[in-house]
């Protein structure tokens, strides 16, 4: 009973960290829409509203890692800083600038499509850096997720091209990101977690995006005199970007990456019925058709993932089996070896 008891509750604890981060991945991309959209709030200025993020989520982490010590941070040399940390951090501004950039063009419902293809960049990128092996079975299923949404945009009632351009870079730079955090940190034993990557990687994301905004988007709010920072708008949605990465700490920490991806599905079909009902975005039967297709192709992705990483864990556990096997009979033969000695004197 007791054993029951532990096992309830702790199906109860990750399905209560899965509909946390559900809520709060939902809550920053539907907050991010309204902040930016003309229709809406109509402060179309991503950049901006990115390194607003970057600036709060930075000093977050600092008092999490500095102050109250409630994280470790990593040991970190200046050399490995520059060449591992500062590239990550370029293509991350890259994409975060990117992807918020969409929302004043495309609906939530499409944008949460066009995002089907991760899989497809980073399994591609993968390959380019030779961090994953060609595989014809993957590739295929690559190719069904492509063609899903392939579907899915064609059969768009708002399709805009710039928007849809910004959301594909926006999906290559994050595949890239995460491939490089493979190549650059991972492969020299480094891991950081959501609250250590934003300690590291935020103020680096800062660095570049004040570079484009400078440019871009600081002429036009030096000129409008309208301009004022609300900090209840800007504040909350802040505050909702970081409870967000600490989800990501909690539920990778308590479940799986796996069970992430898994979770980012149901959240994505939660969107796209938000983005119909509530927005009143237009989705199409073709949309729906497409996106399901992406979805099997996605599903089967992260079915092959985990049957490989189950196989994987299989083989280590009996290699380790194997190697204590061999232990045990060297122990006894060395034993034999001593009894025989000991017999002969």
């Amino acid at each position: 009973m007791a054993v029951s008891d532990g096992v309830v509750k702790k199906v109860i604890l990750s399905y209560t960290y899965v509909a946390i981060w559900i809520f709060l991945s939902f809550t920053v991309i539907v907050y991010n829409k309204y902040i930016l959209d003309r229709k809406m709030y109509n402060w179309p200025y991503p950049i901006s509203l990115t390194m607003i993020h970057m600036a709060f989520c930075s000093s977050l982490a600092y008092v999490l890692v500095r102050v109250f010590k409630l994280v470790e941070p990593v040991s970190m040399s200046r050399d490995l800083y520059l060449k591992s940390v500062v590239p990550i951090g370029a293509l991350y501004s890259l994409s975060l600038w990117f992807s918020n950039s969409a929302y004043i063009y495309l609906s939530v419902s499409f944008i949460q499509m066009l995002k089907a293809l991760m899989p497809v960049a980073v399994y591609s990128i993968g390959v380019l850096f030779k961090k994953e092996g060609f595989k014809n079975e993957t590739m295929a299923n690559m190719i069904s997720i492509s063609l899903g949404v392939a579907v899915a945009a064609y059969g768009e009632a708002k399709f805009d091209t710039w928007g849809v351009t910004l959301q594909l870079m926006a999906v290559a730079f994050e595949a890239t990101r995460l491939v490089l955090i493979q190549i650059l940190l991972n492969s020299k034993g480094i891991s950081l977690n959501p609250i250590t990557s934003l300690y590291y990687i935020a103020p680096c994301c800062l660095v570049f995006l004040s570079v484009p905004w400078l440019i871009v988007e600081y002429p036009s709010l030096r000129d409008n005199s309208s301009f004022h920072l609300d900090f209840a708008i800007f504040g909350t949605n802040s505050l909702c970007a970081f409870a967000l990465n600490l989800a990501v700490f909690l539920l990778v920490g308590k479940t799986s990456a796996l069970t992430m991806n898994v979770a980012g599905v149901v959240k994505d079909w939660l969107l796209i019925a938000f983005s119909w009902s509530v927005i009143k975005d237009t989705v199409t039967p073709i949309n729906l058709i497409g996106y399901g297709l992406a979805f099997l192709g996605v599903a089967y992705y992260n079915h092959s993932k985990l049957q490989a990483l189950k196989a994987s864990e299989t083989q280590k556990k009996a290699q380790q089996s194997d190697e204590e096997a061999g232990r045990l009979l060297e122990q006894r033969d060395g034993e034999g070896t001593g009894r025989k000695s000991d017999s002969q004197n």
